[in-house]
C-alpha cells in the first residue's frame, strides 16, 4: 500500500423549496421542506466518516445550515442540476488536496456514519483507478460513488447512471465495484419510497 491519501465526503444538497417535488401527491409544501432538511442533515453527520466533510449547496439556506452543522461549504452560484453540483464539489476537493472523493446524495433518510465508513473502507482496500459505486432500490440509480483519483471517470447522475458508470469504468479500464448497502439503498424520490421508509423504520 502507498501513502494514504486524502478522502474528501461531498454531500450534494438542493435548496429545500425545490427538493422532493415528486412526493407532490403524498406530502405539502412544508412537509416536503422538513424531510429535505432532516434527510441532508443525516447525510452531512453520516460524511463525518471521511478525513474532510464538503456540502455542495444548492442555496443560502443550505449553505447557512450546512456551517451550522459543521460542514464545509461551497454555495452553489446557481442550481444546474447534481452533476454540475458535484463536478463543482470534486474541483473544490482536488483544490484543498483531495486524493479520493465520496459523493454523496443528501436523501437518504436511513444513512448512518457506519454505512459511509464501510464504503470508505472496502474502497481503500482496492487499487487505484477505482470506481465503487452505492445502487439506489429500482431505478438503477446511485446514491453514492467513490472515486480514486477524484476524476477516475466522469459523472453520469440521473436514470440509469449505475450502468452508465459501470460502462464508462470499463472502457477507460477503471476497476468498477457496485456496493450494496441497506442504509445507503434507499432515496426518497417518488411516494412509493416513503412506503419502503415506513416498512423499514
Amino acid at each position: 500500500m502507498g501513502l494514504a491519501v486524502s478522502t474528501w465526503v461531498i454531500v450534494l444538497i438542493k435548496d429545500f423549496a425545490s427538493a422532493k417535488q415528486r412526493l407532490q401527491p403524498a406530502l405539502g409544501p412544508r412537509e416536503r421542506r422538513d424531510l429535505a432538511q432532516r434527510n441532508a442533515r443525516l447525510a452531512v453527520e453520516a460524511a463525518a466518516a471521511g478525513d474532510r466533510l464538503l456540502v455542495v449547496a444548492g442555496s443560502d439556506e443550505v449553505a447557512a445550515l450546512a456551517e451550522g452543522w459543521g460542514a464545509e461549504v461551497l454555495a452553489e452560484p446557481r442550481q444546474e442540476g447534481q452533476n454540475v453540483a458535484a463536478a463543482r464539489g470534486i474541483a473544490k476537493a482536488v483544490e484543498g488536496g483531495a486524493g479520493a472523493v465520496l459523493l454523496l446524495s443528501s436523501d437518504l433518510p436511513l444513512v448512518t456514519v457506519d454505512a459511509v465508513r464501510d464504503v470508505l473502507d472496502s474502497a481503500a482496500r482496492l487499487d487505484a483507478p477505482v470506481a465503487v459505486a452505492v445502487p439506489a432500490v429500482g431505478r438503477g440509480g446511485t446514491n453514492a460513488l467513490y472515486l480514486r483519483p477524484p476524476h477516475a471517470i466522469s459523472l453520469h447522475f440521473g436514470s440509469d447512471s449505475l450502468a452508465k458508470f459501470r460502462q464508462q469504468a470499463q472502457h477507460l479500464g477503471v476497476t468498477f465495484v457496485v456496493h450494496h448497502s441497506d442504509a445507503m439503498a434507499l432515496d426518497l424520490d417518488e411516494p412509493g419510497d416513503l412506503a419502503r421508509l415506513r416498512r423499514a423504520v
